[in-house]
């Protein structure tokens, strides 16, 4: 999705020095501790993105405006573990902090933001931090659950101990965050104490994660940190959904379930949806009467676009149940489950997230490789990732199944033929870059597999508000794409369908293209309609839902009945698994020529997957056809 890589470039321009002046202030702490929470809070969710000079990590700027600052900056660092990690965040993090960023002033302050319930290990990162030297403050997130379930921490030993003011916050809630006011407000270099004050911090060696291990636990005792319990929840449903047998099955059991859930409750809304765009359309036609500006704006805009807004209601839906399994802290444990496959094949739990996150868009989730310090992992991961079914895809995949498979139940009314249909295409595309994976692995990017280190978030029940800002924002970059490349796209097609004037359809240049094209697709069991389609689906996915639209002047069921006379059962099988292989996005390609510095690298990816899908939908055009003879 082209939307997913835009960034806005932010440049804050250094200042002199005054003494006692803050101007740039730093936030770091380990992955899942809250930071971004925080960070949006502070900065009032008033913030600009970018990506830092010459690297793909992405730089998180705002203005401190959430607490009456608006006078500072706030630089929202990588979630790490260690300074001393090979990954790119990390080198970024340290870059920053020294102030050997191009474009990045030295921050005047750290804010360490620390999750309360595992202070023990998330201690040692504060080792490194305290280091460097620079103004800091540590904040305990999540204090307020640590004392609900029992822990306790001596914040004034803790303070004593490390030479820095130490803060309980609750950044979900709001709550100690005028103690961060507090420490920002202290102009005078005196007033903001420094790293070993009071002359009793003594740090580890630089550079032994061993000698921060045992400071960190030296600590934690001095400062008389009691760990906060599990919830007894958590500890029941961990002895059932990580279980080495119940787990993967229990899994697989809410895999199956969420898809049918869309097929039974997402298709009759999208057939809702289908007859308001319908009428909508129509009414609007009736308005411009007969000629040319009516058969561009409906044949073309209107039902081309009109064709892939109707399945917005079963993708939102979709991304409400991953929202749901993502907020209660399933999806962590579906990683650990993951790490013992992953393994087999070479790889790590690592790549689970940025294959998870693949589901909603590739783009991103190849940036969420940079956490794999391996290179070689990273790189494989990397060429994988668009195997996994993402949402560009669901149109296509929605209208093959409803217009070809029969709503026959398999069983019971629990699962039908239409959910296992959609299930294969995700378990497909699923084999498929774990088959990948294991090949490169095993060949050009083979190396020693690294240890996995996951922290378990505890079970909690979802909120509202964080389902429906997230289902909010899969809606807005799904109408985005209908408001820009999809209308675009549908324009040029319109026109290119009537040039020369007069001329039919077959004859036109749009006509000309796709009969060019057609006899090497046709073993496939596609037409020149369907090969237009896929050459246009190039720029995204999607696209081929809106073209098809266009092409046949048709949408919803108009089109599905279309699709059903000019397509064998076997030609329409063959046209989903061509997706669930083909790399049809533009900027996926895009984004993994920056992540890996290298042309070489998307060009492989493109030809083995195109092969590949080639391959895949003749065997399943022949091996359908001579069945159903």
């Amino acid at each position: 999705m082209s939307d997913c890589c835009t960034t806005e470039t932010i440049e804050i321009l250094p200042e002199p020095k005054v003494p006692g002046k803050l101007r740039t202030v730093a936030l770091i702490g380990p992955p899942n501790s809250g930071k971004s929470t925080l960070f949006n809070r502070l900065t009032g969710l008033r913030q600009k993105v970018a990506n830092y000079p010459g690297v793909t990590v992405e730089q998180h700027v705002g203005k401190l405006s959430g607490i009456g600052r608006s006078d500072l900056y706030l630089i929202d660092l990588p979630g790490i573990y260690s300074l001393d990690s090979y990954s790119e965040d990390a080198r970024v993090s340290v870059e920053v902090l020294t102030g050997r960023m191009p474009g990045t002033p030295q921050p005047d302050a750290i804010l360490l933001v620390l999750d309360s319930l595992h202070l023990s290990r998330q201690l040692m990162l504060a080792a490194p931090i305290l280091a460097l030297k620079l103004p800091t403050m540590v904040l305990l997130n999540m204090s307020d659950l640590m004392e609900a379930r029992g822990g306790e921490v001596d914040t004034l030993a803790l303070a004593r101990e490390i030479g820095v003011p130490v803060a309980k916050i609750s950044a979900a809630r709001g709550t100690g965050i005028d103690a961060i006011t507090h420490f920002l407000n202290r102009k005078s270099e005196p007033a903001i104490p420094s790293p070993g004050a009071g002359g009793r911090l003594e740090l580890p060696v630089v550079d032994n994660p061993r000698s921060y291990r045992q400071w960190a636990t030296g600590i934690s005792t001095r400062t008389k940190y009691k760990a906060p319990l599990s919830s007894e929840w958590t500890r029941k449903l961990d002895r059932v959904l990580l279980h080495r047998i119940l787990g993967p099955i229990l899994f697989l059991v809410v895999v199956i379930a969420v898809f049918q859930v869309v097929f039974s409750i997402g298709q009759p809304l999208s057939d809702g949806f289908g007859d308001i765009l319908n009428n909508a359309g129509d009414a609007i036609g009736a308005h411009l009467g007969h000629g040319w500006l009516e058969s561009l704006l409906i044949d073309g805009v209107w039902k081309g676009v009109a064709s892939v807004l109707v399945f917005l209601p079963q993708i939102l839906l979709l991304f409400l149940f991953i929202g749901v399994l993502e907020d209660s802290g399933y999806l962590a444990r579906a990683a650990l489950i993951a790490d013992r496959m992953m393994r087999s094949i070479g790889l790590n739990g690592k790549a689970f997230i940025p294959l998870l996150s693949a589901y909603a868009c590739a783009v991103p989730a190849i940036m969420a490789t940079r956490t794999i310090e391996n290179k070689r992992d990273r790189f494989a991961t990397i060429l994988v990732t668009p195997f996994m079914t993402c949402s560009a895809r669901l149109p296509i995949y929605l209208l093959m199944i409803a217009a070809f498979i029969p709503n026959k139940p398999l069983l019971g009314d629990f699962f039908g033929m239409r959910a296992a249909v959609m299930l294969s295409l995700y378990l497909l595309g699923f084999l498929a870059a774990l088959g990948t994976a294991r090949l490169l692995k095993s060949s050009i990017l083979k190396t020693s597999t690294a240890p996995f280190i996951l922290e378990l978030p505890q079970y909690r029940l979802p909120t509202l508000r964080s389902l429906g800002l997230r289902v909010f924002d899969r809606g807005k970059v799904f109408l985005k794409q209908a408001g820009t490349i999809i209308l675009t796209v549908t324009l040029i097609l319109w026109v290119l369908s009537h040039l020369p004037m007069h001329s039919d359809l077959p004859d036109s240049i749009i006509g000309r293209v796709g009969h060019l094209i057609e006899p090497i697709i046709r073993p496939l069991g596609f037409n020149w309609k369907i090969g237009i389609g896929l050459l246009s689906s190039v720029v995204a996915r999607e696209v081929i839902v809106g073209t098809l639209g266009t092409l046949y002047g048709a949408e919803g069921a108009a089109l599905q009945t279309a699709l059903h006379h000019d397509l064998t059962l076997g030609g329409a099988l063959a046209l989903v698994v061509f997706f669930a292989f083909a790399m049809q996005c533009t900027s996926t390609l895009a984004i993994v020529k920056r992540e890996t510095n290298s042309w070489k690298w998307p060009a492989l990816q493109f030809a083995y997957m195109s092969a590949l899908a080639y391959l895949a939908a003749l065997a399943t055009n022949q091996i359908v056809s001579h069945l159903v003879r």
